[in-house]
């Protein structure tokens, strides 16, 4: 952390609110993309991004500066994404109801997007058949994997933040790339 960070924090720790306002300005966009990629649900995103810096205004003056602040923070996004998660599962319900049409439908739109011909449109559906792909992962490991690779933290960092073993946090990076391998092959054959 630099000085400005640490004062800022030691600002915020003292009660004062506009200190506190700026350490959200500072990491806001980051928590949103973590809760986003978590759950895939602009409204869920929201309620866990504001879960987030409420546990994080709880919980400020326990703060010790021996870590990072992001990673401290990470951390909480990572727990609230999880609590909300095991939340989710509790009142989950699967849905039956497709049926071929839609099946049909769907192929027939995945057609019609590999005839386009300008690269905006070819970097949307890859970026859209990749999403598909990250939705299929287990929660655990579409965390894991959007940590390491879209986010940039080391394996260590997304060991303390999920509070697991590094490996662990290996075996989902496995699995999860295993997987995203076998579900994006045929899109790239084509």
């Amino acid at each position: 952390m630099n000085s400005d960070e640490i004062e800022l924090i030691q600002r915020a720790k003292a009660g004062n609110i506009a200190a506190f306002e700026q350490l959200v300005h500072q990491h806001d966009k980051r928590v949103f993309s973590i809760a986003a990629r978590y759950v895939n649900n602009a409204e869920d995103a929201k309620d866990i991004y504001q879960e987030v810096f409420i546990r994080v205004y709880r919980n400020l003056a326990q703060f010790k500066m021996e870590s990072e602040f992001t990673t401290w923070l990470h951390r909480i996004a990572v727990n609230v994404c999880l609590t909300h998660r095991s939340r989710k599962r509790a009142y989950a319900h699967v849905s039956i109801d497709a049926d071929d049409d839609d099946q049909e439908s769907h192929a027939m739109e995945l057609r019609s997007r590999e005839a386009a011909t300008d690269q905006h449109s070819v970097d949307a559906e890859i970026r859209e058949h990749v999403q598909n792909a990250l939705d299929e992962l287990s929660p655990k490991q579409r965390l894991v994997f959007t940590l390491k690779h879209y986010d940039g933290y080391k394996l260590r960092e997304i060991a303390d933040m999920m509070k697991c073993t590094e490996g662990t946090v290996k075996r989902y990076l496995f699995l999860a790339t295993q997987q995203l391998r076998r579900r994006l092959k045929p899109v790239y054959e084509q």
